[in-house]
C-alpha cells in the first residue's frame, strides 16, 4: 500500500463488517443503523447464530442463517474458522474487513475524522488496526433505562478503560484471527484515536438478560471456557454495580487516552502471532471510572 497516489489515498475504500448475532431483538437494530451508516447496509452481513426471537427476520443487509450446533471441534473454534474462511474470500472484494460482536461499536475520534469510512481512508497504509476499547457502564442512581427512541450515548456517560479489548478487529490483509478475535497472525497496535464501546454493560436490564442466555448457551457449549459467559446475571449486576460506585460523580474526569500506557497491551505469542492483553473483569475492579466526551456522545 505504500507508494499509493494522493488520490488513491483520499478514496474510501471498500469495507464489508460482519458480526454474529443470537436473539438480540435490543441492539441488533441499533448495530445495523450505526454501520449501515458507516459503510452502507449492503455491505454488512449478519451470520445469524439459530435466532428465534424474530430480531434477524427482514433485515436490511445481508443474514447467513447458520445451522443448529453441535459445531466442530466447538462453537468458538468453528466460529474463528467460520469467519476467518469468509474474510479472506471477502478480501477479493473488499479492501477492509472488520468482524465485531454486536455490542461492539467503532467510532473515529469526531475531532479527527467523519466516521469510519473517513477514517479507514486516512489510514490506508496500515494492514491491521485494534480500537482503544471501553466499556460503557450504567450507573442507575444517575441514568434511567435506555429509550430505545434516543440516541445511546446521550444516555450514558461513564466508561473504563478496558485493555483486554483492545482487539484487531480491522485488517486488509489475509490474516487470521485466534483467540476470540482478541489476537491475529499479524502485528499491530492501538489506535487511541479509534474508540471501540463495548455496551455489554450500558443497562442493567439488558445485562440481566444477555448474562441469562449466554449462562445457558455457555452450558451448550457456546462461549470460550473462560469467559464471562459462566457468570450468571446476579453476579454481573453486582459487579457492574461496585463499578460506578464514586464518592462524587461530578469529579470524575473525561476520558484521555493520552493517560494510558498502551505499549503492554499487545503482546507477542510466537513468531506470527499477536494478540491483546488484559482480564476485562479485573481491569474494571481495577481502572478509574471516567466520563465519556460529549464529542463522542452523538455518534450512536
Amino acid at each position: 500500500m505504500i507508494g499509493r497516489s494522493e488520490a488513491d489515498q483520499a478514496r474510501v475504500p471498500r469495507v464489508v463488517v460482519l458480526t454474529m448475532a443470537r436473539d438480540e431483538a435490543e441492539l441488533l437494530p441499533r448495530w445495523v443503523d450505526y454501520y449501515g451508516r458507516q459503510v452502507g447496509v449492503d455491505n454488512l452481513i449478519v451470520l445469524d447464530d439459530n435466532s428465534a426471537d424474530g430480531s434477524t427476520d427482514d433485515l436490511p443487509c445481508m443474514r447467513l442463517r447458520l445451522p443448529p450446533g453441535p459445531w466442530q471441534p466447538s462453537w468458538a473454534q468453528a466460529r474463528l474458522d467460520l469467519v476467518n474462511g469468509l474474510s479472506r474470500g471477502l478480501l477479493a472484494c473488499y479492501e477492509v474487513v472488520v468482524f465485531v460482536d454486536i455490542d461492539e461499536f467503532l467510532v473515529p475520534d469526531p475531532a479527527h475524522y467523519d466516521g469510519l469510512a473517513d477514517y479507514l481512508a486516512k489510514n490506508f497504509d496500515r494492514d491491521v488496526i485494534a480500537p482503544l476499547a471501553v466499556n460503557v457502564l450504567h450507573k442507575p442512581s444517575l441514568e434511567p433505562a435506555l429509550d430505545p427512541t434516543q440516541p445511546l450515548l446521550a444516555q450514558r456517560r461513564f466508561v473504563k478503560f478496558a485493555p483486554g479489548m483492545c482487539k484487531p478487529l480491522l485488517k486488509r490483509k489475509p490474516a487470521d484471527w485466534f483467540r476470540s478475535f482478541h489476537g491475529i497472525q499479524a502485528p499491530f497496535e492501538i489506535d487511541p484515536e479509534l474508540l471501540m464501546l463495548h455496551l455489554k454493560y450500558c443497562d442493567v436490564s439488558l445485562l440481566t438478560k444477555v448474562s441469562q442466555d449466554r449462562h445457558l448457551w455457555h452450558h451448550e457449549g457456546r462461549g470460550h471456557p473462560s469467559s464471562a459467559w459462566a457468570f450468571g446475571s446476579n453476579e454481573l449486576a453486582s459487579r457492574l454495580s461496585s463499578w460506578v460506585q464514586t464518592p462524587d460523580e461530578q469529579r470524575v474526569q473525561e476520558f484521555d487516552p493520552s493517560e494510558l500506557n498502551l505499549s503492554t497491551v499487545v503482546r507477542r505469542k510466537g513468531e506470527r502471532r499477536f494478540r491483546s492483553h488484559g482480564p476485562q473483569l479485573s481491569a474494571m475492579e481495577r481502572n478509574p471510572l471516567r466520563r465519556l466526551p460529549e464529542r463522542f456522545r452523538t455518534a450512536f
